[in-house]
């Protein structure tokens, strides 16, 4: 079973595809890591964020296994990602390795913005995870406080909407729920509640 969580930046879907793999027990992707750690190896490396050859070039020779995520998190490269991810060649790298992935024996879980659109359009369930941007916003500005990294939160909130505005408005990929997708609303659900309703969703497909 291939199972496709889509959604914007803080919405929860990565936390409700990490909670799902385990219960299920099915390999797990994050997808958007493999842009962050294309975007930190851009910063490390000098160059241009908006370079689309040289961070293409990064995109091609990226290895899943070596991803340190404690450097792939934070604000910055979230931005970062979103930038790197507007690139069309970068997306093209990446496409291949996150197709395997999804496809490997027995399946596996995915989270990103074009897996059930783009990446598994075949996926058995897809889940398309959102909620209302302030609310977002303010889980995005307590999870950075918690991690002592937290700008005031009208700056966090210009954040989630200039994301959302470039991931859906970008060419290639843009975000956006596939024809065939559950739309989860999480603004007034908590972790438990959000992680029940998407597992009731797997479970109506596994009968």
């Amino acid at each position: 079973m291939i199972i496709a969580i889509d959604g914007p930046a803080a919405s929860g879907k990565g936390t409700l595809a990490k909670r799902l793999a385990a219960h299920l027990g099915l390999p797990h992707l994050d997808t958007g890591l493999l842009y962050r750690a294309v975007g930190r190896a851009a910063i490390d490396g000098g160059l241009d964020l908006e370079d689309a050859d040289a961070t293409a070039e990064i995109a091609d020779g990226l290895d899943v296994a070596s991803l340190d995520e404690s450097r792939l998190r934070g604000r910055e490269m979230g931005e970062a990602a979103s930038v790197v991810a507007a690139h069309p060649k970068v997306r093209k790298a990446l496409l291949d390795l996150q197709r395997r992935f999804a496809h490997q024996r027995g399946g596996a879980v995915l989270d990103g913005r074009d897996i059930g659109t783009v990446i598994a359009p075949g996926a058995e369930v897809k889940i398309f995870v959102t909620a209302d941007a302030e609310i977002r916003a303010r889980r995005r500005h307590l999870e950075l406080e918690k991690r002592g990294d937290a700008p005031p939160f009208e700056s966090v909130l210009a954040d989630i909407r200039k994301r959302d505005a470039r991931d859906a408005g970008r060419a290639d990929a843009p975000l956006k729920p596939a024809p065939d997708a559950h739309v989860l609303d999480t603004t007034a659900l908590d972790v438990e509640s959000a992680f029940a309703a998407a597992l009731a969703l797997v479970e109506r497909h596994r009968r």
